[in-house]
């Protein structure tokens, strides 16, 4: 399907602040990005780059007073989410090497705290897609997906405590779980089509049979739509925004997400 993504950012800033963005999704695997607009108000000088998982960054010093930032793009995404039951489980020395990272623990993802747990979740299932499937069937059922109810990141190991979180909460608990097992999971922030409410979304990928497979805790059922903006070990490398010096908080987000048509294209 084609999608039209909008987000837009606005900031009252007191002093001049640098910043670090991660507002552009890029064309892969399961998405083609077939036009984009960026826009800063007032205009000022962006150096790009891209950072060590492969997501586009941008630097900027954002200067005193009003700053905006809005982004769109027409995304050809796909109408459905791959899913592989049986699709096994890849032993450690057959791993691909920029995968390996993916396997150990991180900031909020504390997989070393997790193995027993895990291995009672996923009792009985086939090593590899299916034990991953058996997790997302956990989490669903005893973390509830709360959207606005928490501001800050918070690990997996607070939310395993209080059982309720936000989008990033729900798959930091899951890819704990998962590299728990030496499955490698990461986790994507970007936008789903349809998603209620609607906002930046967080979800994760777990490296089976071969290639990264999409899952989602949030959603009762796997459906396409998915826009793909970073990818990291978890919320501390996928921030849309970092900014440095005194904070600044936005005084408004917004983000929209809607079919496209080929009259529209």
């Amino acid at each position: 399907m084609w999608l039209k993504t909008n987000c837009n950012l606005a900031f009252d800033i007191s002093m001049a602040a640098p910043f670090v963005l991660m507002l552009r999704p890029r064309s892969g695997a399961q998405q083609w990005i077939s036009r984009e607009e960026y826009r800063l108000e007032p205009s000022v000088p962006v150096f790009e780059f891209t950072d060590n998982y492969g997501n586009l960054c941008q630097r900027l010093i954002a200067p005193a007073g009003i700053f905006k930032i809005r982004t769109s793009a027409q995304v050809m995404t796909a109408d459905t989410v791959d899913q592989a039951y049986g699709a096994p489980f890849i032993e450690i020395q057959n791993l691909p090497d920029a995968v390996l990272s993916y396997l150990l623990p991180s900031r909020y993802c504390e997989s070393d705290r997790f193995g027993q747990m895990a291995t009672e979740i996923t009792s009985g299932e086939q090593l590899g897609y299916d034990q991953v499937a058996a997790i997302v069937s956990w989490v669903r059922q005893n973390i509830s997906y709360c959207p606005g109810s928490s501001d800050i990141a918070v690990t997996a190991a607070e939310i395993n405590s209080r059982h309720y979180g936000v989008c990033r909460d729900l798959a930091h608990i899951a890819i704990a779980l998962c590299r728990s097992l030496s499955i490698p999971a990461r986790m994507v922030v970007g936008y789903l089509y349809a998603l209620e409410p609607m906002d930046l979304h967080a979800w994760f990928e777990a490296y089976v049979g071969g290639r990264w497979y999409t899952f989602d805790a949030t959603q009762a059922e796997l459906h396409g739509g998915y826009v793909a903006v970073g990818y990291g070990r978890d919320a501390a490398d996928v921030a849309i925004y970092n900014q440095f010096g005194p904070p600044v908080y936005p005084l408004s987000q917004s983000v929209r997400v809607e079919r496209a048509y080929s009259e529209d294209i």
